[in-house]
Formats: C-alpha cells, sequence, structure tokens
C-alpha cells in the first residue's frame, strides 16, 4: 500500500514539474496516472484525473480509453464499460484492435454472446498483419463462441509465425476444451509437449481445465500422477480444476476435500480475479446448484461478491436454482440479489415463484 502511494506521489510530483516548466502533457502521462488508480480502493480519484485532463487541454487517446475499459471489464460492470465506450465514440475518438478485444472479451464473459460476436466481427476487420496478441484474443473467443471453423483458421494463422508462444498453446487447448472438443485438445496439448516440453504448471493446467470441465476424471487424475513426477508442481488452480472433476463425477466429497486442500494453496489476488478461475469456481457452483448443496453455493457466492463476479444475473439464478432444488424458501433472494449489483430477468422471477412454493 505504501509503495502504491509513493508511486502515485512520484508521478504527480513529476506532472507538477512539467506544468511549472511549460513542458507539454502527453496523455501518456494521465493514462499512468488512471493505472496507478486502477485498482478498486483507488478508482474514486479516476474522474478528477480525466477532469484535470480536459482543463490542460489534452485530448484522450485511444490507449487512454482502453485503459478505462479494461477497468470496467474488471470490475464486471457492462453498465459502466458501455458507458466509456459511448463517451468515446462522442469523443470521436477511433477504437482499435484492442479496444474491440475488451469489449468483446467483457460481453463474452458476461455471457452476452451476440454483442461479443459483434466486436469481434469489429476485430477481424481491424486487425492487420499477424499480430500475435490480436490471434490470442481471437483464439480466446473463438472458444467463448463455439466457433470451431474460426477457431482453426485462427490457429493455423499462429502456426505461421516465426515463433509461436507457450500462451498460444494454452489459450487453443482451453478453447477446444470449452467446446468439448477433447480430442483435438490433445492433439495440440501432444505438439506443445514435443515442440516446447513440459516445464510449466499452467501447461498442465491447461489440459487439466479440459478434462475436468469435460468430467473426464480419470484421464485429470492420470494427467494429475504425470505432473506429480515433474518439476511442475500442483497449486490452487490445479486443485479447483480437480474439484470441478470430481463434482461432475458425482465424487462430492472427494471434490470438498480437494478444494480444502486447493484453498491451503498460496493463490494472489491477481488469479484469484482471473476470468478462468471465475469460470472454473461458477462451473462448481452449478454442481452444487444440481445436488442443492446450499452451503457449499453459499460459501463460493460470498467469493463472487467479494470479487463483484455476482453482479452477473446467471450467477444468482444459479444460486436460486440450488433453492429450488433443495426445497428450501428464503424471502431475502431478490433483495440480496440486486444489492449485489445483478439484475433480475424472466428467469430469476420463475425461479423465484418456484421458491415460493416451500414457504410452508
Amino acid at each position: 500500500m505504501e509503495f502504491h502511494k509513493g508511486l502515485v506521489r512520484h508521478s504527480l510530483a513529476y506532472m507538477r514539474k512539467m506544468r511549472e516548466l511549460g513542458f507539454p502533457i502527453s496523455p501518456y502521462v494521465y493514462n499512468r496516472l488512471i493505472i496507478l488508480h486502477s485498482p478498486s480502493g483507488h478508482q474514486k480519484t479516476i474522474p478528477k484525473i480525466l477532469r484535470q485532463m480536459k482543463a490542460d487541454g489534452v485530448t484522450p487517446h485511444t490507449s487512454t480509453y482502453n485503459i478505462l475499459l479494461k477497468i470496467r471489464s474488471d470490475e464486471h460492470d457492462i453498465e459502466g464499460l458501455s458507458k466509456v465506450f459511448n463517451e468515446m465514440k462522442k469523443s470521436n475518438v477511433e477504437p482499435n484492435e484492442i479496444t474491440y478485444g475488451i469489449l468483446a472479451i467483457a460481453h463474452a464473459v458476461a455471457r452476452l454472446y451476440t454483442v461479443a460476436e459483434t466486436y469481434v466481427d469489429a476485430i477481424e476487420k481491424l486487425k492487420t498483419g499477424h499480430n500475435w496478441s490480436t490471434l490470442d484474443v481471437l483464439l480466446l473467443l473463438y472458444g467463448y463462441l463455439g466457433k470451431e471453423k474460426e477457431l482453426e483458421r485462427t490457429w493455423k494463422l499462429v502456426g505461421e509465425l516465426p515463433h509461436v508462444k507457450s500462451q498460444s498453446f494454452l489459450l487453443v487447448i482451453e478453447a477446444f476444451g470449452r467446446m468439448g472438443l477433447v480430442d483435438r485438445a490433445e492433439e495440440v496439448w501432444s505438439e506443445m509437449k514435443s515442440k516446447r516440453g513440459l516445464k510449466l504448471t499452467k501447461q498442465f493446467n491447461s489440459m487439466m481445465a479440459v478434462y475436468c470441465r469435460n468430467g473426464l476424471i480419470t484421464k485429470a487424475t492420470d494427467l494429475f500422477k504425470e505432473m506429480m513426477v515433474t518439476e511442475c508442481k500442483p497449486n490452487a488452480i490445479t486443485y479447483r480444476h480437480l474439484a470441478l472433476g470430481c463434482l461432475k463425477a458425482g465424487l462430492v466429497n472427494e471434490a470438498l476435500k480437494t478444494m480444502r486442500i486447493g484453498n491451503d494453496q498460496t493463490l494472489s489476488f491477481q488469479v484469484r480475479k482471473s476470468v478462468p478461475w471465475l469460470e472454473t469456481t461458477y462451473m462448481l457452483l452449478v454442481g452444487f446448484a444440481d445436488i442443492g448443496d446450499i452451503e457449499n453455493a453459499r460459501n463460493l457466492l460470498e467469493e463472487f461478491k467479494r470479487l463483484k463476479y455476482s453482479r452477473y444475473t446467471f450467477v444468482f439464478n444459479t444460486l436460486l436454482r440450488t433453492y429450488v432444488k433443495a426445497e428450501v424458501y428464503d424471502p431475502n433472494l431478490l433483495r440480496e440479489m440486486i444489492l449485489a449489483g445483478a439484475r433480475p430477468d424472466a428467469e430469476t422471477y420463475s425461479l423465484v415463484r418456484l421458491i415460493e412454493q416451500f414457504k410452508d
């Protein structure tokens, strides 16, 4: 915290000195200040920075808006995201591939796939040459959208690059796994294994994610055994995947035990708020909803509340499904949902009506 405050103080001091000396201040100076204030507890200062930017006659750059969009995306704030993008268009600042990538991923994570697809089309129209970072974003997005043909086409383009990054392998493995194309994911895994070797825990975790999301616990267990004889040691992410695999296989006690082991592992806040971690945790929530396990579903919801993932309607609707399955009435669920920032939809009200049957 003190280190962060020191960075902010130094940045502000440099800006004051530049202003005193009459040096022009570029948008990138303000970008840096905005980034320094991007953690949740500091974001209230960002509007002041933008007002100062305007007062200094500095026009926000595309990168400025990209930073603001990413902040809203990380907060799972689709409404705020749309507001920033509208301001960008009103200011006649041209979006770029990064802009549309942030928008597409945010909407895909929120399960607004039709909107996400519109932004993916914009990326395809804007992309120039073989930019590996743009191709990585497309690998991720085509996995979300279930577009096998487009995923294969993009992966072929990645393969034509002078050097294929390890991260690209991981992204396409998980994209195939998301679509249930386990055999194809295994082919890419074998290719990565022969070309790169298995040196990193995250390499094992990518294939573990595929097996566990598809309920292939035997394959996941065999992979875990293979992992244990290497220098790549399992981490909290490994155990959370395995817990999901156990739950999907109906091994509830083993899933809970594996979750406890994972909870004892060191995990950074950055990983805990990452989309892969949150989505694996959400699939666990779905598993507990399917068996009406309110206690464990609630434990996961509390984790989501701290990370603002509970803003998504589908998350709360899954909690409501848990109550329906358990045949338990709770009069405060709708109010709790609204207070968490989620908007009830038609499914919400249908589930609430079902829950009201268990009132007596």
